[in-house]
């Protein structure tokens, strides 16, 4: 960290070093000299994917560990679309923590009516679900699909763009969305080219939350 410079850690819950590579990849835009550095971290205990609920729980403890034993970053970003241990973090630290899936979902609310999300896996939707209720926003969700891919292979797998914008065509035709977010962060190489093919905005939760993130920092 930078001397006298505050600090962003963006952490990636899940081992994929690949995955954290894109999101540091996907933040550059948002790199300014007279910001705040942003860092960005995989969290190696955590599994090579967050797929499932036992993903999730097995990271909320070493998630929080990590914000709790922190005492120079300046906010915090989970980077894992089910937004795991944000809760239990907040509870530690007395530093703004966000999650990509309620700063992704906030941000979609402020370009467009009608919100659609590509999942990861049909199995994650319910999870996704549980937490637009427990938002109260559910009732601006225009629909959620699935690519039903690996997070691997959301960040690197051959075909993935072509899924992207199939699943992204039915959120837009089919159930009317007006505006996309991508339910995972390893989706984060594809946004631009997917917002073009689709021809809506398409928003990466990762970069809303650092967004959000570098807001909370300059004006705190």
């Amino acid at each position: 960290m930078a001397a006298g410079r505050p600090s962003i850690l963006v952490i990636n819950p899940n081992s994929n070093q690949a995955v954290t590579d894109g999101m540091a990849k996907a933040l550059q835009p948002l790199l300014l000299s007279s910001g705040p550095e942003i860092i960005c971290r995989t969290l190696e205990e955590g599994p090579f994917g967050i797929e499932s609920q036992c993903d999730i729980e097995s990271v909320t403890l070493p998630l929080r560990d990590l914000v709790r034993d922190d005492n120079l970053t300046a906010a915090f970003v989970i980077a894992c679309y089910s937004d795991p241990g944000l809760q239990v973090c907040r509870e530690v630290t007395d530093k703004p923590v966000f999650g990509i899936q309620e700063c992704g979902v906030l941000t979609a609310l402020t370009r467009g009516d009608r919100v659609g999300v590509i999942a990861i896996k049909d199995a994650s939707i319910r999870r996704h679900m549980r937490a637009l209720r427990q938002m109260g926003v559910i009732d601006r969700l225009a629909g959620e699909r699935a690519v039903n891919l690996t997070v691997a292979e959301s960040a690197q797998g051959e075909g993935t763009f072509a899924r992207l914008c199939a699943v992204g065509r039915d959120l837009k035709d089919l159930d009317g969305a007006d505006v996309i977010v991508l339910g995972c962060a390893g989706m984060a190489a594809h946004r631009i080219a997917l917002e073009r093919a689709l021809g809506i905005p398409v928003i990466d939760p990762v970069q809303a939350a650092v967004t959000m993130a570098i807001g909370a920092v300059l004006v705190g």
